[in-house]
């Protein structure tokens, strides 16, 4: 970062800034180290995954500039239905599970914040919202909310085409106060969230202003766009996980190595922790010096979630299993034209022949059910075949799930 960038000039040149709502204040703020914000974590599984890549970096930048983060676990939200549409109620979780979520998520992040001497913190908001009583609820922030203006929020548009269920339209409210409960009790005078939360984040600042006072100083900042974030490093392999034992380091690797060409400079300017000044440097950056900043990208993410060991065995391991580096060690199984049918080799034959599923309807269900890559290319279709000149020379490397794989020659 550059002498003269204050943090948020940075955040605003890496790209992470939608929206903002005073933005001078904020500036003033976040540059001279006295934000407390808020971001909010869902518990609803035992580890984090790619989706919070971005609000955990985010933590981190802010942390390393004196601002103190805090993790909201939505313990008590978790309970009710998604605003997006997605489902109608989420499981209803123990407070067993939930905490030992809890204690899953901080341990992750803590590979990017420092909750040490109170640097940061994670709290539930089911320690408020589970006590609340209703009618008091009602008479305490019901008057702060226009049901008209709450309907014409894009997040509840959307839904009203479809049908938008009374527990759905609670869910501004309950953030809303999530914010004006941190505010009071830790001191929070900032929130982020996705630009799909714009509404409800907005609803949390004038909730506080008016409880409080329009004195009362809360602010609301957004991260780009949900839809550009999830799109980012997409794959189509399912959830990535941040935890090794659901996701592997080799496969966390290879998320990131396999991201589309347009995003992979997208990814390490938001993602990254590299210089903006190197990173300029591969603006004009094509062809295979893309996959040079798709390696860079992969390996950098993967030392922050994993280590610097694990990136370094990952980034091994992926050079050898894809051809560019010693492959010595790697399984291979040779195949001749007798497995061959009209002159083809189809993908079910190859992964039965090469050992890698025991029968051929194994082979089938596995690629239909999308564990199958070639080249570390997805193969949708059991139909999938390869002619000789494919197999010929440096063949193919099938791989089947995480942790089966083999290179096929003729």
């Amino acid at each position: 970062m550059s002498e003269k960038m204050g943090i948020y000039e940075e955040l605003v040149a890496r790209g992470l800034l939608a929206q903002v709502t005073n933005e001078e204040e904020i500036k003033k703020m976040v540059n001279a180290g006295k934000a407390v914000f808020y971001i909010g974590f869902d518990p609803t599984a035992d580890s984090l995954h790619v989706g919070h890549f971005m609000a955990l970096c985010l933590m981190k930048r802010l942390q390393e500039a004196g601002n103190k983060p805090i993790a909201l676990i939505g313990g008590g939200t978790g309970y009710i239905g998604d605003p997006s549409g997605r489902s109608d109620m989420r499981q209803m979780l123990t407070p067993e599970i939930i905490e030992h979520n809890c204690q899953c998520f901080k341990k992750q992040m803590e590979r990017f914040i420092s909750f040490e001497d109170g640097k940061a913190l994670m709290v539930n908001n089911a320690d408020w919202l589970l006590k609340l009583n209703y009618i008091e609820y009602l008479r305490e922030i019901g008057p702060h909310f226009s049901v008209n203006r709450m309907l014409a929020a894009e997040c509840y548009k959307q839904r009203m085409e479809k049908g938008l269920s009374f527990l759905e339209f609670n869910y501004m409210t309950m953030q809303a106060y999530d914010f004006y409960r941190l505010f009071q009790d830790y001191g929070c005078n900032m929130e982020f969230g996705g630009d799909d939360q714009w509404s409800n984040m907005l609803a949390g600042t004038e909730l506080i202003r008016r409880k409080l006072g329009k004195d009362a100083h809360a602010m609301t900042i957004t991260l780009l766009t949900n839809s550009e974030g999830k799109k980012m490093g997409k794959t189509g392999t399912g959830t990535v996980w941040l935890d090794p034992e659901k996701t592997s380091p080799f496969d966390f690797y290879q998320y990131w190595r396999n991201v589309d060409d347009a995003d992979v400079l997208k990814c390490i300017r938001m993602l990254t922790f590299l210089p903006l000044e190197e990173i300029d440097k591969m603006n004009d950056w094509e062809g295979s010096q893309l996959n040079t900043a798709k390696e860079i990208l992969a390996f950098e993410l993967t030392k922050l979630v994993h280590g610097e060991e694990e990136a370094t065995k990952a980034q091994a391991a992926a050079r050898a299993l894809f051809g560019s580096g010693d492959a010595e060690n790697m399984p291979t199984h040779t195949v001749t034209m007798d497995d061959a049918r009209d002159g083809v080799f189809d993908i079910v034959t190859l992964l039965t022949v090469s050992g890698l599923v025991p029968t051929r309807s194994e082979g089938r269900r596995a690629v239909e059910q999308g564990g199958v890559t070639v080249n570390g290319d997805k193969v949708d279709d059991f139909r999938k075949t390869y002619t000789p000149d494919e197999l010929t020379g440096d063949g193919i490397v099938i791989r089947r799930g995480k942790k089966k794989f083999c290179k096929v020659t003729l």
